[in-house]
């Protein structure tokens, strides 16, 4: 039982919203497309599925293994390595950071060393595309309250995780999830886990980008809905 993977799909594989975004991005390119943080391949298969050669970038192997299970017969190509410090057998023409997965990287340095491997791996005039939010702002006067847990029951066994507050850590936002399992018969485990995201805005990160030779574009969105937060989407062009 690969548990990582199913924490991953309850926790990120619902999302949708932004996939339009992707697929617009990744049709307006010939080369190969990037997905850094691909986990159990949320996107990464939507994007190969209609065609886009992919390649899947994760620093956490269980979650790449199920993964390439299920991109069997799609053109997707799996790399274990920390997106901070990687390189590839070939360039690519788009990278894609989905989910504020550039607010993991542990701030502007994190995002400096990224920024300077996809710098080396792009094609001229290839690009980078990253969605940013905050995550402080899941909790506001008309979202007062936890969303419902996310759920899936596997041979009889239920496993849900659900967030359960977002604190103020000033430079971070610290998510408070629980995680349960359920059965069968009258096993339960329950664990608290933390991820903390950093707080950077779009700009700083179109700014970090240009001093490192990026052109910037005009930034992008995936909106707002009941369960997600919306986000801007910066784009980095390589010279």
């Amino acid at each position: 039982m690969n548990l990582d993977a199913i924490w991953h799909d309850l926790e990120c594989g619902a999302y949708s919203e932004d996939l339009p975004l992707w697929r617009t991005l990744a049709g307006e390119v010939e080369g190969p497309v990037l997905d850094i943080g691909a986990g159990t391949g949320r996107v990464t298969l939507d994007l190969a599925a209609r065609g886009a050669q992919m390649v899947a970038l994760d620093v956490a192997a269980p979650l790449l293994q199920a993964l390439a299970r299920r991109a069997t017969g799609l053109p997707v190509e799996t790399i274990l390595a920390d997106a901070r410090a990687f390189a590839l057998a070939r360039r690519v023409a788009l990278v894609l950071v989905p989910m504020q997965t550039l607010q993991l990287l542990g701030g502007r340095s994190g995002r400096a060393a990224f920024m300077g491997c996809a710098l080396a791996q792009l094609e001229p005039g290839g690009v980078v595309a990253a969605a940013i939010a905050d995550a402080a702002d899941c909790f506001d006067d008309q979202h007062d309250m936890p969303p419902p847990p996310a759920a899936r029951e596997i041979l009889g066994v239920r496993y849900a995780s659900q967030l359960i507050s977002v604190a103020d850590a000033g430079t971070r936002a610290i998510l408070h999830r629980r995680r349960e399992i359920v059965g069968p018969g009258e096993l339960y485990e329950a664990q608290d886990i933390s991820v903390a995201l950093d707080r950077v805005s779009a700009h700083e990160v179109a700014a970090e980008g240009r001093l490192l030779g990026f052109r910037n574009e005009a930034h992008l969105f995936v909106p707002e809905t009941e369960q997600y937060l919306g986000s801007t989407v910066v784009v980095l062009r390589a010279p």
